[in-house]
């Protein structure tokens, strides 16, 4: 378990940006779970997290409870948060529901979104497989990030994309577990390419399927260590 000092030897003073100071403390943190930075059971210092981040102890606050109550951040023993673990049914529920949401969400891209959209998907993709194939944790999550955030703007359903945001944050401290994998990484860059091409095709039916086989893929990658 790696230590809040260590931690924090990662996090970088935030500079200011016309988003919410909150959401900039929250992907901030969130990165750092899913980078496998801050591990379940790490406890959070608040003034520690203050002085690396440089920010106030009020806004640090607001981002911790936003936190917690979505269940990434628990109390601890000792005074103060602490990342919390999920458990192992927990999780599995969460993918499945997370199969069925992006089956739903990749076709109501097929229907809903424009010609410029699927293009610029495309060329997301591109970007995502290059970044699996770099086998760079970070450059995989943001670019994972970039491409379903496309596909979830381009169906025109802000519901689903709030709802899936939560459910990928839940499990944000197991995604370095399947993402790190060399045979997972050559996994998703044919999944990816397969799901864009059935969406090119507009073919519903296939691509319903393979996002919904990519999310469990993940899950199966993770539980292989569980």
């Amino acid at each position: 378990m790696k230590t809040p000092s260590a931690a924090g030897a990662w996090l970088t003073r935030l500079k200011p940006q016309p988003a919410p100071l909150r959401g900039q403390i929250i992907v901030s943190l969130r990165k750092a779970i899913e980078l496998g930075v801050l591990v379940p059971g790490t406890r959070l210092v608040e003034k520690e997290l203050c002085a690396q981040l440089g920010v106030s102890r009020t806004s640090l606050r607001e981002a911790l409870r936003e936190l917690q109550a979505r269940g990434v951040l628990e109390q601890s023993r000792s005074r103060g948060l602490a990342v919390s673990a999920i458990s192992r049914e927990d999780a599995k529920n969460v993918y499945h529901i997370r199969a069925a949401l992006e089956a739903l969400i990749v076709e109501q891209f097929i229907l809903n979104a424009r010609p410029d959209e699927i293009e610029s998907l495309t060329a997301d993709s591109e970007i995502l497989k290059e970044a699996y194939r770099s086998g760079v944790l970070e450059r995989i999550i943001l670019a994972k990030r970039s491409f379903y955030d496309r596909i979830c703007s381009g169906a025109r359903n802000p519901i689903a994309f709030d709802i899936l945001d939560h459910l990928v944050l839940r499990t944000s401290s197991l995604r370095s577990l399947s993402l790190s994998r060399k045979e997972r990484q050559r996994q998703s860059v044919k999944e990816i390419d397969a799901l864009v091409r059935a969406i090119e095709r507009r073919d519903v039916a296939a691509a319903r399927q393979i996002a919904a086989e990519h999310v469990m893929h993940s899950a199966q990658s993770v539980f292989i260590r569980g």
